[in-house]
């Protein structure tokens, strides 16, 4: 899967977390994630933890993280309240 689809993983919802980018709509933030990999967690720990996420998901956090220290543009998925 390229970069552009994995980004459209992760979105906003002004609602959740007060903006901040989530994945798939959902109740979890990425840097939720991004911290628990910097932490020492693995993908296969993340994904036995939280049976709803795909390693897509974890995948575009990356991107997402890679994205933003590159300062690259990063167009957001808005949900629709």
């Amino acid at each position: 899967m390229k970069d552009e689809e994995l980004l459209k993983r992760i979105t906003f919802d002004s609602l959740i977390f007060n903006g901040k980018p989530i994945i798939r709509g959902m109740r979890i933030a990425v840097e939720h994630i991004l911290g628990m990999l910097a932490s020492g967690s693995t993908i296969e720990e993340l994904l036995e933890g939280y049976p709803f996420l795909e390693k897509e998901d974890i995948q575009a956090c990356l991107i997402y993280a890679y994205r933003m220290v590159a300062h690259d543009r990063i167009e957001p998925a808005l949900v629709k309240n």
